[in-house]
């Protein structure tokens, strides 16, 4: 069954996973390389038998897990940053899901990435710049833009600017994953401590 509070909580560490990642390459110039590979991964895995599956397991989404369990915390844990960028991620993908054109066009993009990556890495700088454009083409003209915050040189960086875009098309995939588990924002306002319960459930399975 998809549509689990179980299903949500994945897919929402999944959304706080590639967040958190924009995040540490805006403000430190690099990320977590292992998080970065899953969360890109997740973006390629178009047809996945779980949502699970999607993240490679439950382990390569630990970093969510952590972070989302902070967001669902008390008000003064919550990264406000954080919770902007996902917002707005959510939001474009609500944007997204009424244009199958340009999901049509996403969807061509992330295919020759996946070709790209199955030659060489799913980290592969070709692979970070496909993906990257598939964003810049498709997802930013929806708008509001997103406007990350962060150390100049490391958002000037110019390896880095197709890395932060892939990371936040993860953050559309793990939107859309969310929205079909059943995800919707009243119901994240309303089952918020729930969401809480199972996501601590989840850190408790990788202990």
């Amino acid at each position: 069954m998809l549509r689990t509070l179980r299903n949500q909580a994945i897919a929402l560490a999944g959304l706080a996973q590639a967040v958190h990642l924009v995040q540490q390459i805006a403000k430190r110039g690099q990320a977590d390389e292992e998080a970065l590979a899953v969360s890109i991964a997740s973006v390629l895995k178009i047809d996945a038998e779980s949502v699970e599956d999607v993240f490679g397991g439950l382990a390569g989404i630990r970093d969510g897990l952590l972070k989302l369990r902070q967001q669902l915390g008390g008000r003064e844990s919550i990264d406000p940053e954080h919770a902007r960028y996902s917002a707005m991620l959510v939001f474009l993908e609500s944007k997204l899901e009424k244009r199958p054109e340009v999901q049509q066009k996403i969807r061509e993009g992330v295919e020759k990435a996946a070709l790209q990556a199955a030659q060489s890495s799913v980290t592969d700088e070709a692979v970070l710049e496909i993906l990257g454009q598939v964003y810049h083409q498709n997802i930013s003209p929806l708008g509001p833009r997103i406007i990350v915050s962060g150390e100049r040189r490391f958002l000037t960086d110019p390896a880095n600017a197709p890395k932060i875009r892939a990371l936040l098309l993860a953050g559309i995939r793990a939107a859309v994953l969310w929205r079909q588990c059943g995800g919707a924002r009243w119901k994240f306002l309303l089952n918020r401590r729930k969401l809480m319960q199972e996501t601590q459930a989840l850190l408790d399975q990788l202990a």
